[in-house]
């Protein structure tokens, strides 16, 4: 059970540090076209990210599948844009389309899963209990999406609400730099 710690740990920074941009991106693309009215569907959006993500990660764990590191590590900013011009597609929309994101959250997760799968199948294959390490990291990773989505929503309530950028405005704006900056990622990781 200790070791449940250190896997949240592990999770909150896989998705917090520096290090996790493409992570970042794509919760901020898919948390783009929400506002704190919309709380509860941005949260089953990003445990649809978190399920998707941690079912890659234990088929791994468990060596079920097994995928090439460069073609995951160029799909992950892929995941990103794809995101990204969802939104710009909606841009006039009032609601964010649960069901089409909720299937890209998942769907989604599922690649950003693999580019954590070789690390995590590493530690946790050294470790008896198997599910607690798991259970641990999508706990974590979990929490820093909260977090993560709580600073997206409350930028985008200082925004819209009391700076009066219009909505519409507001999702394009983030949306159209988060793919420029995806677009850029997935250049420089093409698997050639």
């Amino acid at each position: 059970m200790s070791d449940i710690g250190f896997y949240f740990g592990l999770g909150w920074k896989h998705i917090i540090s520096t290090d996790a941009l493409d992570h970042q991106l794509f919760i901020l693309a898919l948390a783009a076209v929400y506002t704190f009215g919309n709380i509860k569907q941005v949260l089953i959006l990003v445990t649809a990210f978190t399920i998707g993500h941690s079912l890659t990660l234990a088929l791994s764990v468990l060596d079920v599948i097994r995928f090439p590191g460069k073609w995951v590590e160029f799909l992950i900013p892929c995941t990103i844009f794809l995101t990204a011009i969802n939104n710009l597609w909606r841009v006039n929309q009032k609601n964010g389309g649960v069901n089409t994101n909720y299937w890209l959250a998942l769907f989604f997760g599922l690649i950003h899963g693999m580019g954590f799968a070789n690390t995590i199948r590493i530690m946790l294959a050294k470790d008896e209990s198997i599910g607690w390490g798991l259970f641990g990291f999508n706990l974590g990773l979990e929490a820093g999406q909260i977090v993560v989505v709580a600073v997206i929503l409350s930028l985008a309530a200082l925004f819209i609400g009391f700076l009066r950028v219009a909505r519409r405005d507001w999702v394009f704006f983030i949306s159209a730099g988060v793919f420029a900056l995806s677009v850029q990622m997935a250049f420089e990781r093409l698997p050639i």
